[in-house]
């Protein structure tokens, strides 16, 4: 990291963790904002490293009482239902369809090129967050979901480039007016979640600048508690 004003060199931080960090808060914020407040049950789809800290993040936003999920490796779920334990939250492995009838909100993170939840399995109210690789041809969601759904995301042109939204755009079933910035629902210029039924989804592209606002606290708070190591240059 570099002094703004000068150029001059300011800290060296580590990225993995925090990177991880700042992207299940990302989810979480769209939680925060779009699921409905009375959702209990919490559908995971994907159990890497990464899905531990989406749990975590997710359960603060909602009084979960369940956490159920589904991983292409089935044998890699119990990990993810130690960290449901932890919580103090039931932890259930289910088919994708069952997922997507139970679970009031749904978090993707994988690294799919195929669709791995269909339109006719998710129930209506239910809010998702997408927040696998982003890359050409990334694909969690059924592009008919995605037409079916109030779109948010953190940054609309790779949302639709290299993001969730990418199949649905080029093939037509949307266009890029009907995708919203979660940043207009957090300073209350648009509604969010409109009714009960509407079933909404936050595309999580994963922006550089937020990693180098994440690192810029990082450093502030390890200079402030003693923890960094200062090098005179």
């Amino acid at each position: 990291m570099f002094d703004p004003d000068t150029g001059q060199l300011s800290a060296m931080v580590g990225g993995n963790y925090l990177t991880a960090v700042r992207t299940a808060a990302s989810s979480a914020i769209s939680i925060a904002h779009l699921a409905r407040s009375d959702a209990k049950v919490l559908g995971m789809i994907g159990a890497g490293h990464q899905a531990a800290f989406q749990l975590r993040a997710a359960a603060e936003q909602r009084d979960f009482d369940k956490v159920i999920a589904w991983n292409l490796h089935p044998d890699m779920l119990p990990t993810l239902g130690k960290v449901a334990q932890e919580l103090g939250l039931s932890f259930e492995a289910v088919e994708r369809e069952q997922l997507g009838a139970q679970a009031d909100v749904i978090i993707s993170i994988t690294s799919a090129h195929e669709p791995l939840m269909m339109k006719d399995w998710v129930k209506p109210g239910t809010h998702l967050a997408c927040m696998g690789t982003d890359t050409k041809g990334k694909q969690e969601m059924d592009p008919a979901l995605i037409a079916a759904a109030t779109l948010f995301t953190d940054e609309v042109a790779p949302s639709m480039t290299i993001g969730e939204t990418q199949h649905a755009i080029a093939s037509g079933l949307i266009k890029e007016a009907d995708i919203t910035p979660i940043g207009a629902v957090i300073n209350k210029t648009h509604q969010g979640r409109s009714s009960q039924d509407e079933i909404t989804l936050f595309d999580g592209t994963g922006v550089g600048l937020q990693d180098l606002a994440v690192a810029s606290v990082a450093a502030r708070i390890a200079r402030q508690q003693g923890k960094a190591q200062v090098i005179d240059l």
